[in-house]
């Protein structure tokens, strides 16, 4: 799978805004939005690393951390 799992858009800035703008926010994507569906034989992690993930599978992992900027 080669997507890419961050989107971006470009906010209004107001002329008026006293803070400095933040021209480009980007956001996470969940890999699902990207599956059409579960295709058979997808390779599977182990016990321990799939409670480690979160997921079964490491085509769902999307590397999303709760510090923002870390992959």
């Amino acid at each position: 799978m080669d997507y890419t799992f961050r989107g971006s858009y470009e906010p209004y800035i107001s002329p008026w805004d006293p803070c400095p703008p933040i021209k480009v926010k980007t956001f996470s994507l969940p890999p699902q939005l990207f599956m059409n569906f579960q295709p058979t034989s997808l390779p599977q992690f182990s016990p321990a690393e799939a409670l480690q993930h979160g997921t079964l599978w490491p085509a769902l992992v999307d590397g999303y951390s709760k510090r923002e900027g870390i992959s």
